[in-house]
């Protein structure tokens, strides 16, 4: 018979199975929700990298014009239009070097995050436990150049070409008559918003290791030291059904009825014994 212990532990292994089932499917949702993060976070960083609006004049400004990494945008004929200098191909048409190294990370970052966009296809074709962690590193990675290029643009704060709009209290980290535009504190948001994705990746494919099912565990041979205990209760759990399998219980006995006309196996018939 089928003893109380192999019952309970048929019965947590079930529990544990639906627990695990479970929590996968909330990790997919949460999977997809960080791809779509990731996404969006992707085109406000070339928005960011694009638009020259970080830095711009004010009613108490000495001139009229706004500033972006590598574009000095200033009003000319009475304010109608627009003329902005610095090019992309040509590095020393950027307003000072502080804007050149602010260049150059911000668009570290929009690099490092359109590849971890296209490392999000190979989810098809490899661990998702691995794709997770490297994303989670291009991620840190982008954040890191972000943040640099947050905090080296105002360096170059003190160059002509600001100070011809800003006036000439402009200094390091100091705009003067000028202020912040949407474009800058939009990079800062999107520092901690690419930091917080990381830690997100990471934690993915932390648990996407632990939620594997034990059949997926024990075909895998193991190659670290913490898989041994992983394939060491698979293995158990695999005995344990096997076990609970060959304890069936025994077919029940029915004795047959008796025919009341029936001599008995056991009598003999005698003399006095009727026919």
């Amino acid at each position: 018979m089928q003893t109380k212990l192999d019952y309970i532990s048929e019965t947590d292994t079930r529990e544990r199975d639906a627990y695990q089932s479970q929590q996968m499917k909330n990790s997919k949702a949460v999977g997809v929700l960080w791809g779509v993060f990731t996404v969006c976070f992707a085109i406000i960083n070339v928005v960011i990298f694009i638009q020259p609006h970080w830095l711009g004049d004010t009613q108490q400004s000495k001139g009229t014009g706004h500033f972006g990494l590598w574009q000095a945008c200033r009003l000319v004929q009475d304010g109608q239009d627009v003329f902005c200098e610095g090019r992309l191909d040509d590095f020393n048409t950027i307003a000072s070097s502080a804007f050149r190294a602010a260049t150059v990370f911000v668009g570290l970052s929009v690099i490092t995050i359109i590849l971890c966009i296209s490392c999000m296809l190979l989810f098809f074709f490899f661990n998702s436990s691995t794709i997770f962690h490297v994303c989670g590193w291009m991620q840190l990675f982008c954040s890191i150049c972000m943040l640099v290029g947050v905090l080296t643009f105002p360096a170059g704060w003190d160059s002509e070409v600001v100070k011809e709009v800003c006036g000439s209290e402009a200094r390091d980290y100091s705009p003067g008559q000028c202020e912040v535009r949407w474009a800058y504190i939009l990079a800062i948001i999107g520092v901690c918003d690419c930091t917080v994705l990381a830690i997100l990746a990471f934690v993915l494919g932390a648990r996407y290791v632990k939620l594997l099912p034990d059949q997926y565990v024990s075909n895998s041979s193991p190659k670290q030291v913490g898989d041994t205990s992983i394939n060491y209760i698979s293995e158990r759990h695999s005995l344990t059904s096997q076990k609970s399998n060959n304890n069936l219980q025994p077919p029940m006995l029915v004795t047959p009825i008796c025919d009341p006309e029936r001599f008995s196996d056991f009598s003999h018939r005698t003399g006095h014994s009727k026919k």
